[in-house]
């Protein structure tokens, strides 16, 4: 916990990440910076299909709609919080030299967006009005 705390203060603090090891091949921090911007996009995404289905779904049971949607909205918050928090992790692990970090978090995001389409493909077939 302490670690994610430090990992924080360095999202609004990155000069301090140049501070520890030596600066890695610039193209290793810019692949970084690339896939910070993929899950960023990610991000997105998720929280535009959020309010997707809260808007216009309007038939849709009030409890299937705004559970769908905040699950949605939820993946897209965790997404974005993530990015930032990888993007800072990789970044010190290439700087000192390690191995760069692992993460379940892609495994449950897929799981929380494979749990939203398999309710969608119901929704749909189903056809379930308010």
């Amino acid at each position: 916990m302490i670690e994610f705390a430090r990992n924080v203060r360095l999202w609004f603090e990155p000069e301090e990440v140049r501070e520890e090891g030596r600066t890695p091949d610039y193209r290793f921090s810019l692949a970084n910076e690339r896939t910070f911007l993929a899950w960023l996009r990610t991000s997105l995404a998720l929280i535009g299909g959020g309010f997707a289905v809260d808007q216009f779904l309007p038939d849709l049971r009030w409890g299937w709609r705004v559970g769908l949607a905040l699950a949605l909205l939820a993946a897209g918050v965790l997404c974005a919080l993530r990015a930032v928090n990888h993007w800072v992790r990789c970044e010190r692990a290439m700087r000192k030299g390690e191995d760069l970090p692992v993460s379940r978090f892609p495994a449950a995001l897929s799981l929380v967006v494979a749990v939203v389409a398999v309710a969608m493909v119901a929704v749909v077939l189903l056809g379930w009005e308010g």
